[in-house]
């Protein structure tokens, strides 16, 4: 009986609490990030915003922690972490959510429908996100903005993990790694249970609590990976086989 009542806490839990969460997208949208673009421009504005953001999903994670829906643990984060490109395996719903909340500013790449969506859309634009532009357009802002000290967080996969499978990965952040010669911080993520995966409804509740493990593992420069005097191509391919060993999460 205890087990039950656990349960469906935890189902009401997270209804309540994806509810904060889009209900403070659409606040911030509405009113704080207008405010944002009033009074500041360039790159204050977008700083801002995108710690507006941290401290916001630190406060959602906080809220589904303190009601016992979910823990995560995070391990290894270097105490200076910037200007790398971060890559990560993409178990769960939440995985960008954790991350954000826990690494200094950072970058990401969205599709550009999210641009309107009229609950995230104005967060996106605030934080001045990389809309998913034709290839060299976005190889380049993703290089401007490494370059400069920042962070951009990719997840190779393009998708969520199919669970039970293992992890694929496409090469575009390979390829991204192998032409600017960027730092690689590889981020290694572990669900204890199956819980807000691509196949799974979010009222789908575990029978027991998740508690999700973040690895970030040591740095590498793909250089140090891949073989010289291949082609762009060829090194793009052998850096993905890399990542794809270094990222496989442990059995769920």
């Amino acid at each position: 009986m205890a087990a039950l009542l656990n349960r469906g806490w935890r189902l009401l839990g997270t209804a309540l609490g994806f509810t904060l969460f889009g209900v403070g997208g659409l606040l911030l949208s509405l009113f704080w990030f207008p405010l944002l673009a009033l009074c500041l421009r360039g790159e204050r504005r977008r700083t801002l915003a995108q710690l507006t953001i941290r401290h916001s999903f630190r406060l959602f994670l906080g809220v589904l922690r303190g009601w016992g829906v979910l823990d995560y643990r995070v391990s290894g984060m270097p105490a200076h972490l910037r200007g790398a490109l971060v890559v990560a395996n993409h178990p769960s719903l939440l995985d960008y959510v954790m991350l954000a909340a826990e690494m200094p500013v950072c970058d990401c790449i969205v599709k550009q429908s999210l641009w309107r969506n009229p609950f995230i859309g104005g967060v996106v634009r605030a934080a001045d996100y990389l809309p998913n532009v034709a290839g060299e357009d976005l190889l380049a802002l993703c290089q401007a903005r490494i370059r400069a000290g920042g962070l951009l967080l990719v997840f190779p996969e393009g998708t969520r993990t199919t669970p039970g499978e293992p992890i694929k990965l496409q090469r575009g952040a390979a390829q991204l790694a192998v032409r600017s010669q960027v730092p690689l911080q590889l981020v290694r993520i572990h669900c204890s249970t199956r819980f807000l995966t691509k196949q799974d409804k979010w009222f789908k509740i575990p029978e027991n609590k998740p508690i999700f493990t973040i690895e970030f593992l040591q740095q590498v420069a793909a250089d140090e990976v891949v073989a010289t005097g291949h082609s762009s191509a060829l090194a793009a391919r052998q850096l993905t086989r890399f990542l794809t060993q270094a990222l496989q999460p442990g059995p769920q």
